[in-house]
């Protein structure tokens, strides 16, 4: 503890000793009044100011708590004053009844709210708001029976007697209720929390017990201001200070929150049954006889206020539970939602996982009748050929220097190897793709419309890997396209940070286009396939950070679009050449290039 708050506890403590000296030495005069009261209002001004450094130094629900203690010590410290201003100032004894007296009663109402804030535990807002709800019932509650049983013999009908009657008994039973709270808070809390709640708890248990000491006191006519009855009182001051000096000191933290699960019910329970009491005391002010009629007017008319106060209360908790549902509503689909989709996306993993086992090992089954055919075909290209059997010769060897390219990204891929990236033009891949399928399209007498935007952005993608994409897409849509005078429509362009490629064909679509990529899933008959193609392109077109999708039109046929991300920066020396309308060689990897004859 520091030196500072070390100080200020002793000279609180010097002022109950002092108290304590008075009330041994002085008899009763109007000096010890003097001396009693002002000791206790500074005592209590000490507490006050004790309790704002909290308020300062923390954040939140924490921040509120002191707060409103501080707001209850300073209604304490305001009716001590108004009882000096009698005492000492007029010089005289303060009336009874006294309008003062529901400053008394009340400064204990903030503190019952702060301890409905439990500060000690970290909670969520919606439980903090609902639970701060159901506390400001019950304080209502409290004022309402002040304004019952005390306010009435004040100024409907004045009764001396029976007014300071009611409020001890009403004073005393929460009193009584604050602590049992704290009791409670006290008993689930745990660390530095624990030994605050202890001593405030301490504090005001001596407070409780020296009021009624003096309240007995007074009823046989030994009591006086200063006497040794007010020395408790303002020992329990004196703690107050302390206790706000400690929780600084201590810097108390949040804990997990356990399950208190039935607090919130019974705080909900008793503020229903708080609600539920004003129409049995509406009842008794009807029918209680022995009270004059301004009284029972009186109550009456207070609970019918209370009752349209608590009512509308009422009403805005049930708004906000209603909107709480709600919300829970919405959260529990969307979570559903979520929970399917993972579900489908797990599902579709575990078969790109069987499927990238399954590639890999007929890539390497297909390594080496591929090393065979390359060396034959550089046999071939060596031996003295001229013209066209030359040509014919460096082609093949082309295409299967390709075709190991494709087997060792499907290695790669297989072996969940990022592959090497580099920026790509996709005009010219989609141009190559469409060359690489001329045989088939003159077949089957296909013809392509290509709509390719201008300036488009390059990508960062492994050539290989996304011409086998395209190419896979190409022969999908030829193989749907059947009819006679078919057209295959290729565009790109560019949308919002992405580069789109799309191939559309005029076949009969896709019978499930959203399972197309599924790995089980195939349209073609048997021994023309399985279909495993398009499940390899969702999975290339995801290494890529991309999406592949597939639609069916509403004129008719398939759309396949393929979105891909746009590379910040261009370097030409990199990507495909666009020059694709006359022969060109297209570089497809480092070892392998493609000689390709002009687009018809």
């Amino acid at each position: 503890m520091s030196e500072r708050s070390k100080t200020w506890i002793v000279a609180a403590s010097a002022l109950v000793f002092a108290q304590a000296g008075a009330s041994l030495i002085l008899r009763p005069s109007f000096t010890l009044i003097a001396l009693s009261d002002i000791t206790q209002c500074i005592l209590l001004l000490s507490g006050t100011l004790s309790f704002l450094p909290n308020v300062l130094a923390n954040r939140g629900r924490t921040r509120l708590f002191w707060a409103l203690m501080m707001l209850g010590m300073a209604s304490w410290l305001a009716y001590q004053l108004l009882w000096n201003y009698f005492e000492i100032f007029l010089r005289k004894d303060v009336p009874n009844p006294f309008w003062g007296d529901v400053v008394l009663f009340l400064h204990i109402v903030p503190m019952m709210a702060a301890l409905a804030l439990q500060p000690h535990l970290r909670q969520d807002n919606r439980k903090a708001r609902l639970g701060s709800l159901d506390f400001t019932l019950l304080l209502i509650w409290w004022v309402y029976l002040y304004l019952y049983a005390v306010i009435p013999w004040q100024n409907a009908s004045t009764n001396a007697t029976t007014y300071e009657h009611n409020l001890n008994v009403l004073y005393l039973t929460e009193k009584m209720v604050f602590l049992a709270g704290l009791a409670v808070v006290w008993s689930r809390s745990q660390g530095s929390w624990r030994t605050v709640y202890a001593h405030w708890f301490g504090a005001c248990l001596t407070y409780a017990l020296s009021s009624y000491l003096a309240n007995w006191a007074i009823e046989r006519n030994v009591y006086y201001t200063g006497s040794l009855y007010d020395v408790p009182l303002a020992a329990s001051m004196a703690w107050v200070t302390g206790v706000g000096l400690l929780a600084l000191d201590r810097a108390p933290q949040q804990q997990a929150s356990q399950n208190y699960g039935n607090h919130g019910v019974w705080v909900a329970r008793l503020g229903m049954i708080a609600i539920s009491s004003l129409p049995l005391f509406a009842a008794w002010s009807v029918f209680d006889q022995q009270a004059p009629p301004q009284i029972r007017t009186f109550r009456l008319m207070v609970t019918l206020g209370t009752m349209m106060v608590m009512g509308a209360m009422v009403f805005l908790k049930q708004h906000l539970l209603d909107r709480e549902l709600l919300h829970l509503l919405r959260t529990s689909q969307e979570s559903f939602e979520d929970l399917r989709r993972v579900q489908a996306q797990l599902v579709q993993s575990e078969k790109l996982a069987s499927l990238g086992q399954l590639v890999g090992g007929a890539a390497h089954e297909l390594n080496n009748p591929l090393t065979a055919m390359l060396g034959y075909s550089d046999l071939l290209a060596a031996m003295p050929l001229d013209g066209e059997p030359r040509a014919l010769a460096g082609k093949i060897g082309a295409q299967v220097r390709r075709t190991k390219a494709l087997v060792s990204s499907l290695l790669s891929f297989a072996k969940q190897v990022p592959a090497e990236k580099m920026l790509l033009d996709v005009n010219a891949l989609a141009l190559t793709a469409v060359k690489l399928c001329q045989p088939q399209l003159l077949a089957r007498n296909i013809q392509v419309k290509t709509e390719l935007a201008d300036e488009l952005p390059p990508i960062l993608g492994d050539s290989n890997q996304l011409l086998q994409v395209c190419l896979h897409i190409a022969n999908n849509a030829l193989n749907a396209m059947t009819g006679r005078a078919s057209t295959l429509t290729v565009t790109t362009q560019q949308r919002e940070g992405l580069v789109v490629l799309e191939f559309s064909d005029d076949g009969p679509g896709a019978e499930h286009a959203e399972r197309v990529f599924d790995p089980s899933s195939t349209t073609r008959p048997v021994g023309q396939g399985t279909g495993l193609g398009l499940s390899a392109c969702y999975s290339i077109i995801q290494e890529h950070q991309g999406k592949i999708l597939c639609q069916n039109r509403s004129e008719g046929g398939a759309n396949f679009r393929i979105e891909l991300p746009a590379a910040k920066a261009a370097s030409p020396a990199f990507f495909f050449s666009e020059k694709m309308r006359e022969p060109s060689t297209v570089e497809i990897n480092a070892s392998a290039t493609l000689t390709l004859p002009p687009t018809p």
